[in-house]
C-alpha cells in the first residue's frame, strides 16, 4: 500500500468513527481536521468534498462489518448455525464495535432519513445487502431441508435485523449491554424452535 493509500485509509477510519459518533451534520470540517491531524488541503487531496468523504467513510464502516461477518460465516455450513453466527457477530459489536459509536447502518439511516438523500440511499443499499444475505441463507436452508419449508425468509430477516438494531439502540441509550444479551438469547432460542 502506498503512502497516499495509507493516508486515505487512515482518514476514512477516523472520519467513519467521527461521523458514527457525532453524525454527519454534527461533524464540521474542523472536527475532521482535528481527528485526522490534517489540514483541509490534505483531506481534499483524497476526497472531493465532505459529502464524498461521508459516503466513502460509510462504505468503509460497512466493509469492516461485512469483513467480520464473512470471517465468522466461513466455518458454518448449517443454515441455523449461519444465522446464529450473524447474530453472534452483532453481539460482539455491542462491546467491541469495529467502528466506535454503535451501528453505522442504524446511525446513518436515522440521521440521513430526509436530510441527506445520498447517504440514505447508501444506507438502503447496505440494508438490502444484509436482508439479501439472511434471505439467501434461509432459502438455502429450506432447499437443504435444514429449515422448515413454510418459514418466510423475508419475515425472519426482518425480525432478526429489527431486533438486533433495537438492541443496539437500547444498549447505547442506557450504556448497558444487557439489552443486547437478552436479544441474542431470544433470537437464538427463536431460531432453534421456529425454524
Amino acid at each position: 500500500m502506498s503512502k497516499g493509500e495509507e493516508t486515505k485509509s487512515r482518514i476514512l477510519y477516523q472520519a467513519a468513527e467521527l461521523f458514527n459518533q457525532q453524525g454527519y451534520a454534527g461533524s464540521s470540517m474542523s472536527d475532521i481536521m482535528r481527528v485526522t491531524g490534517l489540514q483541509k488541503g490534505g483531506i481534499y487531496n483524497h476526497f472531493q468534498s465532505k459529502d464524498d468523504l461521508a459516503l466513502q467513510a460509510f462504505d468503509f464502516a460497512i466493509a469492516r462489518i461485512n469483513q467480520h461477518t464473512r470471517f465468522v460465516l466461513r466455518s458454518k455450513r448449517h443454515a441455523v448455525e449461519r444465522l446464529q453466527a450473524i447474530i453472534s457477530v452483532f453481539s460482539s459489536f455491542a462491546e467491541n464495535p469495529p467502528i466506535k459509536g454503535g451501528c453505522p447502518l442504524l446511525n446513518t439511516a436515522v440521521e440521513s432519513d430526509d436530510a441527506h438523500p445520498a447517504l440514505r440511499e447508501r444506507a438502503q443499499q447496505a440494508m438490502n445487502s444484509w436482508l439479501h444475505l439472511i434471505h439467501r441463507i434461509i432459502e438455502t436452508g429450506i432447499k437443504k431441508g435444514e429449515i422448515r419449508s413454510e418459514v418466510s425468509a423475508d419475515e425472519i430477516a426482518t425480525i432478526i435485523i429489527a431486533t438486533l438494531e433495537g438492541a443496539v439502540m437500547m444498549s447505547k441509550l442506557y450504556g448497558d449491554s444487557i439489552y443486547m444479551h437478552r436479544v441474542i438469547n431470544h433470537l437464538n432460542e427463536y431460531l432453534e424452535t421456529h425454524l
